[in-house]
């Protein structure tokens, strides 16, 4: 076997944008969106097969293109593919340099950003490791990276910036389980001993609320945003009416909405417990997004650009605007659920399914299969009336 020219040139390493460029003979540059290059080769390893049965297929990290060249790249898949050629598994047998932390890291970014709901929490992933691991744990072996280095970490934030430092913690865990399943590590993982050790300092958290409006005040805040036309302002009404969240509203999209059975049926993947929702459609929230399908657009509330919903922030600054202090939009779903545990006939059980809390156990949620729309129905025609003054 000899070493290809590839399709990739020095200049394209340095300059070609996200994703992973095929060189030829499994040879791969993967540019991650802040700009880190790094190389990786696929290999199918002869006459060996996976769980499944089939070609055992696998890939390997041969540094940073910042400090392995196109050659040495090209040279190092070479050995590694003349190695599967023979039925030798690499990674037992060829010259494996153990990876980086951050080189693990950005790895494993790059694979899940697909399993992510929006880019937006992709990029805060990657963006917590960056500020707080790869500074002080980052260029470390990832087989190096034990309890001491975990702590040196994890204990200047624990208790300042305790939500931040669990999903730090979180992530340092998921790229060390990655690193063990492929080789580069053995043993536990030292955040679990960490934690069940209980090793950190214990923190007590205060419960933050999102500010609501009381319930006896939204009819008359209601009347005021009505006599707004702006689409912040319809979009505003609306959220209140269905007690949904902001973003669920925001990215509503026509094709959710049954006009004739009176349903918006929000998909699984924009909800937050990635289960579908329905809301009944009442003749409040008609008279607000029946006049907008005029506007032909692929969102109901559509923003500044053609087909694309409004700033999740929009909301928030029309409140300001209107001068009403210590509110949160969010703080709206808040007030729905104060003012059904006001209301004779209706079960909480029924508010929180409104809201699509889950209820109960996972066996309790497992026989619980009706969603109860036609009692939910008269629950939200109770609340548009009183919001909307008519009752």
């Amino acid at each position: 076997m000899t070493a290809l020219s590839g399709k990739l040139t020095k200049n394209l390493v340095r300059t070609l944008g996200p994703g992973r460029h095929g060189d030829g003979s499994g040879l791969y540059l993967v540019v991650d969106p802040s700009g880190a290059r790094r190389w990786i080769v696929r290999v199918t390893v002869k006459g060996q097969r996976n769980r499944e049965g089939k070609p055992l297929r696998t890939d390997f990290g041969l540094g940073g293109a910042d400090v392995v060249t196109l050659n040495e790249a090209r040279d190092r898949a070479l050995e590694y593919r003349r190695l599967a050629k023979q039925g030798i598994n690499p990674r037992y047998n060829g010259r494996q340099e153990i990876p980086c932390f951050e080189e693990i890291a950005r790895q494993v970014h790059i694979e899940r950003l697909p399993t992510w709901k929006n880019p937006k929490h992709g990029q805060q992933w990657i963006n917590t490791l960056a500020e707080y691991a790869f500074p002080k744990i980052g260029r470390l072996p990832v087989s190096e990276v034990g309890q001491p280095e975990i702590l040196q970490v994890l204990l200047p934030v624990w208790t300042d910036k305790h939500e931040t430092a669990k999903r730090l913690a979180q992530r340092i865990k998921a790229v060390l389980d990655v690193a063990k399943s492929k080789g580069f590590r053995d043993g536990e993982n030292p955040v679990t001993t960490i934690r069940d050790a209980r090793v950190l300092p214990q923190v007590k958290q205060k419960v933050q609320h999102h500010k609501a409006m009381h319930w006896k005040d939204v009819p008359a805040f209601y009347a005021d945003v009505a006599k707004k036309d702006a689409m912040a302002a319809k979009a505003l009404m609306f959220t209140c009416l269905t007690a949904s969240r902001t973003s669920e509203v925001l990215k509503a999209r026509w094709e959710e909405f049954d006009l004739e059975e009176l349903l918006w049926t929000i998909p699984a993947e924009r909800m937050k417990a990635d289960k579908e929702h329905r809301i009944p459609l009442t003749e409040q929230m008609l008279a607000i997004i029946e006049p907008l399908q005029a506007l032909r657009s692929e969102v109901v509330f559509e923003g500044q650009k053609r087909h694309r919903p409004m700033s999740n922030m929009a909301m928030l600054m029309l409140l300001r605007r209107m001068k009403v202090d210590g509110i949160t939009v969010h703080g709206f779903r808040s007030a729905f659920r104060d003012w059904a545990a006001e209301q004779p006939g209706f079960s909480r059980e029924l508010a929180e399914m409104s809201l699509a809390h889950q209820i109960g156990s996972e066996v309790e949620r497992a026989y619980a299969r009706s969603d109860l729309i036609q009692h939910r129905r008269k629950l939200m025609s109770a609340w548009n009336l009183f919001v909307s003054g008519a009752q």
